[in-house]
C-alpha cells in the first residue's frame, strides 16, 4: 500500500483508535510498541455494544460519531478502527466522513496471511458478527488466498471474565480448532496460517499457538494493523526519548469502572482515568 502523509499541524501528531468495547486495547498496545512518540486518543462505544447485533446503516452511524469525536475534539491526524466489526461494514462511511487516512484491522490481518502462508490456504476465527459480514474471506481471496471462517462465539466472555488460561478456555479451544480442521478438510483446504480476526483474541495467542497443527503460523491482526501503521506512518514521527512515555487519552461512552478494571489485561499496563463521554443514542 502507498504511504500516506499526516497532515502536519501538530508537533506530536494524533492517533485515533476506536472500538465499540475495550478489546481495541490490544491494538492500541500494539502501536505503542511501534510508534510510542505518538500522542494518543482511545475511544470505546461500550454504551451501545455489541456492535453485531446492529444493521449495517446503525453501525455505520455509531462509527462515524466516534469517528468525528476523536478527529474533531481530540485532533487525531490518523484513525485506527480498532474494531472488527466495525471495519467489516462501516470503513467506507468513516472514510468519507473524516478528512484523515483511516485503517481498519481486517486488510492488514489478510496482508500479513498473505506474507505468511506458503500454500495459500488460510484459517480465520472471529466474532459471529465479524464471520457473517464475510470480511476476511473477501479480503483473502482479492489477495489470492483461500480462506476458511468460524466463529467462536465463547471466547470473547471468557477472555473478559479474566479465563484467559484457565482449563475451560483451552478445552474451548480445542473443539473450536478441531471443527475448524475439519471443515479446512471437508473443503479441500490444507491450512498453514491461522488469524485471530478479534481484538480479544490475543490475549489467547499462547494457548491457541498450543492448539494448531505442527507448523500453523498465528496472525495476530491487532500487530499486524500496528505494523501496517508503522510502515505507512512511522516515518513522520520524531524519534522517541529512551524515557519516553507515551501521551495516552482514554474516552468511553458506559461501564467507565469496567474500562477501568479491565483495561489493563488488554493493554497491558494500567490504563488510569477513563473519561464518561456522551454521544447520543
Amino acid at each position: 500500500m502507498p504511504t500516506v502523509h499526516l497532515p502536519a499541524n501538530s508537533p506530536t501528531p494524533t492517533i485515533g483508535v476506536f472500538d465499540s468495547g475495550f478489546g481495541g486495547l490490544t491494538v492500541l498496545r500494539a502501536l505503542i510498541e511501534r510508534i510510542p512518540q505518538a500522542r494518543y486518543a482511545f475511544l470505546g462505544d461500550t454504551a451501545r455494544l455489541p456492535y453485531g447485533s446492529k444493521s449495517r446503516r446503525t453501525i455505520a452511524r455509531y462509527a462515524v460519531e466516534s469517528a468525528r469525536f476523536l478527529v474533531q475534539e481530540q485532533g487525531a491526524q490518523l484513525l485506527v478502527i480498532a474494531c472488527n466489526t466495525a471495519s467489516a461494514l462501516a470503513l467506507d462511511a468513516i472514510q468519507d466522513a473524516v478528512p484523515v487516512p483511516v485503517l481498519g484491522v481486517i486488510e492488514p490481518g489478510a496482508h500479513a496471511a498473505k506474507a505468511a502462508s506458503e500454500r495459500g490456504d488460510v484459517l480465520v476465527i472471529a466474532t459471529d458478527a465479524t464471520v457473517r459480514s464475510h470480511a476476511y474471506a473477501t479480503a483473502c481471496q482479492a489477495l489470492g488466498l483461500r480462506a476458511l471462517e468460524k466463529a467462536c462465539p465463547l471466547l470473547v466472555p471468557l477472555v473478559e471474565e479474566g479465563w484467559t488460561t484457565h482449563p475451560v478456555t483451552t478445552q474451548v479451544i480445542d473443539v473450536y480448532l478441531s471443527e475448524l480442521r475439519a471443515q479446512a478438510r471437508e473443503a479441500g483446504l490444507v491450512p498453514d496460517t491461522l488469524v485471530l480476526g478479534c481484538t480479544h483474541y490475543p490475549l489467547l495467542r499462547p494457548l491457541i499457538e498450543q492448539a494448531v497443527t505442527a507448523g500453523v503460523r498465528v496472525i495476530d491482526s491487532a500487530e499486524s494493523t500496528a505494523q501496517m501503521a508503522l510502515e505507512q506512518f512511522g516515518s513522520q514521527f520524531a524519534p522517541a526519548a529512551p524515557d519516553h512515555q507515551p501521551e495516552l487519552h482514554f474516552y468511553a461512552t458506559d461501564s467507565i469502572e469496567k474500562f477501568e478494571r479491565l483495561g489493563s489485561r488488554f493493554l497491558g499496563r494500567p490504563v488510569g482515568r477513563v473519561h464518561l463521554l456522551d454521544l447520543g443514542g
